[in-house]
């Protein structure tokens, strides 16, 4: 598959090294570096390489693109010394998303957010979805 790129889109460019950020990870596929306005301690964006709008956007044939980044940001939590039984991992559910671009967020301690951010990532609401809810919607 063709990999697309949107040349107005920030994340585009910071896949590109366009945008001065620090990478924590990269392969052929995806980056991650931390939320530029971060909710707890460790909060980080794993994003795809190939410009996907949000995760309503996936088809059934990228159901492995959602299982890759959860392990992904699994990963940098793990190496970052994360809480992993305080974590959150999940996807802003279109309309609810401030860039247009297939990422996922990955949080710890989740229970140290304040008040918005456990509003503004309260798994599987209306504005907020866990992997595993793309996951079956993927399925269904």
């Amino acid at each position: 598959m063709e990999k697309r790129i949107d040349d107005k889109c920030i994340f585009c460019k910071i896949c590109k090294g366009e945008v001065d950020t620090q990478l924590l990870y990269e392969d052929e596929e995806y980056v991650v570096f931390k939320d530029r306005a971060p909710y707890a301690q460790h909060h980080y964006l794993v994003v795809t390489k190939n410009h996907i709008p949000d995760a309503k956007c996936l088809k059934k044939d990228q159901l492995n693109i959602v299982s890759t980044m959860k392990g992904i940001g699994r990963k940098i939590l793990e190496d970052s010394g994360a809480d992993m039984n305080d974590s959150r991992f999940g996807f802003h559910w279109p309309p609810f998303h401030t860039v247009s671009h297939l990422h996922m967020h990955a949080i710890s301690p989740a229970s140290k957010m304040g008040l918005l951010g456990r509003i503004v990532f309260k798994p599987d609401s209306f504005v907020f979805v866990t992997p595993e809810y793309v996951e079956s919607r993927l399925q269904a």
